[in-house]
This record gives C-alpha cells, structure tokens and sequence, in this order.
C-alpha cells in the first residue's frame, strides 16, 4: 500500500461509547498509510468501544485533551458512536482541540455525529 501519510501525525478523538468500527477501521488505514497517530480521549488510558449499544473491545488512550495541541498534528479524526460525541461536545478541552484544527485549516475527518 502506498504510504501517503508518511511524515504525517494524526489525532483520534474519543471517549467512553465511541463506535468500534469507526475507531478501528479509519484507525487502520491511516497507520497503514503511513501516519503516526496518537489516540487522544478525555483522560489517558482504557477506554470501552461499542457496536452499536453493546459493548465492544477496550483501547487504549495513549494522551489526554487536555495535554494536546492542534499545533502538534496534522489532522485529526473524530469517530462517532452512541453516547461519544455528545460527552465531546460537553468537555471544553475537546472542544479547544477541535476548534483549532478549523482555525489552522487542518484536515479533520468527522465520522456520523461530526456536524
């Protein structure tokens, strides 16, 4: 596969109800792009995915909101789910790093509840 993403350092934003597939899959094919990612969620460490309203695997959050930056990627990806984008929404530091993907016209990927 082409590596299209080589050089490049992307953001996963979620927490607690994100929608496994549209963590894991978006997930894959941008690591298999060639990006280094770090996944990001309200606080560092285990985090339950969902199918649907069952629960679903765990993963790993590897950095907090709160100790990010836009300045420090080059895009980011938002997945959806049940009860995740409204527990985004609701937090001012997730809030903080989407906005400013948009103020440094960054590429974001918004998955289901994006808008």
């Amino acid at each position: 596969m082409a590596k299209e993403l080589e050089g490049k350092k992307v953001a996963f934003l979620f927490t607690e109800g994100v929608e496994q597939v549209e963590l894991t899959d978006p997930l894959d094919a941008v690591r298999n792009a060639g990006a280094e990612v770090d996944l990001v969620s309200l606080e560092e460490g285990e985090v339950q995915m969902f199918n649907h309203l069952d629960k679903g695997d765990t993963i790993k959050a590897n950095r907090a909101v709160a100790d990010v930056d836009a300045s420090d990627y080059d895009g980011l990806v938002v997945p959806g789910g049940v009860a995740n984008p409204d527990a985004l929404r609701m937090n001012e530091d997730a809030v903080r790093f989407v906005r400013g993907f948009f103020e440094q016209d960054k590429p974001t990927g918004l998955i289901c509840h994006g808008p």
